[in-house]
């Protein structure tokens, strides 16, 4: 919630701003809803509901204005103006951002472990229910391989040696050699080296033909040979591995997969059959798929096995790091919401410029940072999915006039129109959701579709 410090004037900047009318002047100082949620829990036709930034809106095309929120708000904020509730926060942090002396703050930005002591210290004027503040070294974490992506070369070599396929690396040069050695790993006499074969000793068994992972290796008149880049010709891609963050275990209605002090284990016998395969759903890079292999139904989860680690002995780019995250973003965030919107966990609440994690939710699963369409959450992983395309458009007949939407959109893609409508540019739209998450009156009609960046 908001509240006004001591510091207030009663100047009502806040109040001119607020979008919701959900701030007035008692006894000088500037006082608003409380976003309890009690007028939620009290409507009867369900239209208050709750947003990603923890306050609440109303869904103008179920309310039909019979007051029962008016009467319930044990703050005395809501009224309804010609059928119109008003009075209900939204968490938007505009009033925040309009006071001029600084004296409107957002409670989750200032909390103290102890409430009375934070209450006692700032001199509130209201004395609110305020949720227990995050320590300074909480943190989430979790221990699983990652890749050093400035050691990387991309040859492909630990996708070859994981056991489960947890591993998937995309690169340019099909059908031609990234140096990953697999070919003088299996050759059974050594008549390979550095990429070069050695015809005296090479017996034509096409071993390394057939392990090739990049089809590479041909035989032309009774002579292996490896196809080469050309010159100046770079590998180019991605590598994408298994995060080890349990979703999918989570998922699992068979139990047949299962994290085992912090490492996934699976039974194949009671994978069999399964018809919903959720956990395919879940897994936030990707590297979940179905096998084609009849021991198991289900490939791409990592076994913490450390086989890849040893695989990639020229340049050990791959190795064991324990992840962390305090639910920290940089300041490139615009409050769309996609990260609240796609945590699997609900974890994330959105904050004006920021979000506020629930650690103990969180599962490090990254999906927030994947879907990210400014990289705001710090990840790990490569595997990255942009805003495709998408649809806004505002319902005129539920739009409360607050313009809200206007002063929140990252891109200024929507603006009044003549007629005092509110209408939304596509040319500069990004479909971010930022409006539509914010939209006291639900008046947003928004959808939108990500594809995988390459």
């Amino acid at each position: 919630m908001f509240l006004s410090t001591k510091k207030c004037e009663g100047l009502g900047e806040c109040i001119k701003e607020c979008p919701t009318e959900a701030i007035r002047l008692i006894e000088g100082k500037a006082f608003s809803c409380i976003t309890c949620g009690a007028c939620a829990e009290a409507c009867p036709n369900r239209a208050i509901f709750k947003n990603r930034y923890g306050g609440y809106v109303v869904d103008r095309a179920r309310c039909n204005a019979c007051g029962v929120c008016e009467m319930t708000c044990p703050v005395n904020s809501i009224h309804i103006e010609d059928g119109v509730v008003k009075g209900i926060c939204a968490r938007c942090g505009i009033c925040a951002d309009a006071c001029p002396i600084n004296a409107r703050v957002d409670a989750y930005d200032v909390i103290e472990d102890r409430q009375l002591k934070f209450l006692e210290a700032l001199n509130l004027t209201v004395q609110p229910t305020l949720p227990t503040a995050k320590k300074e070294d909480e943190k989430v974490q979790r221990t699983n391989v990652v890749t050093d992506t400035e050691k990387c070369t991309l040859c492909g070599r630990c996708q070859y040696y994981c056991p489960t396929d947890a591993i998937m690396v995309d690169v340019n040069l099909e059908g031609k050699c990234t140096q990953c050695r697999v070919c003088e790993d299996v050759c059974p006499v050594g008549a390979i080296e550095n990429g070069v074969i050695d015809p005296e000793k090479c017996t034509l068994c096409l071993k390394c033909m057939k392990e090739c992972p990049q089809n590479a290796i041909y035989i032309d008149d009774f002579k292996v040979n490896i196809r080469k880049p050309e010159e100046g010709e770079e590998i180019e891609g991605t590598i994408v591995s298994c995060l080890n963050c349990g979703l999918c275990a989570d998922a699992c209605s068979r139990g047949a997969l299962r994290q085992i002090d912090g490492k996934m284990r699976y039974d194949p016998t009671l994978c069999e059959d399964c018809k919903t395969m959720e956990c395919l759903d879940v897994c936030p890079v990707g590297t979940l798929r179905l096998s084609e292999e009849p021991e198991r139904t289900v490939k791409g989860f990592c076994v913490s096995c450390g086989k890849c680690v040893q695989a990639c002995d020229y340049n050990e780019a791959r190795s064991f790091k324990n992840i962390t995250w305090k639910g920290d973003v940089s300041e490139d965030c615009i409050s769309c919401g996609v990260c609240a919107e796609v945590c699997p966990k609900d974890a994330i609440t959105l904050k004006k410029g920021s979000i506020e994690v629930d650690l103990e939710k969180c599962v490090l699963c990254e999906k927030c940072a994947i879907h990210c369409p400014k990289d705001a959450i710090k990840k790990t992983t490569l595997y990255k999915k942009e805003i495709k395309d998408g649809f806004s458009f505002i319902q005129d007949k539920l739009c409360m006039r607050c313009k809200l939407c206007t002063k929140i959109c990252p891109e200024e893609a929507i603006t009044e129109a003549e007629d005092g409508s509110i209408v939304v540019d596509d040319s500069k739209c990004t479909y971010c959701g930022a409006c539509s998450n914010a939209c006291p009156a639900r008046a947003i009609l928004f959808e939108r579709e990500f594809e995988v960046s390459q």
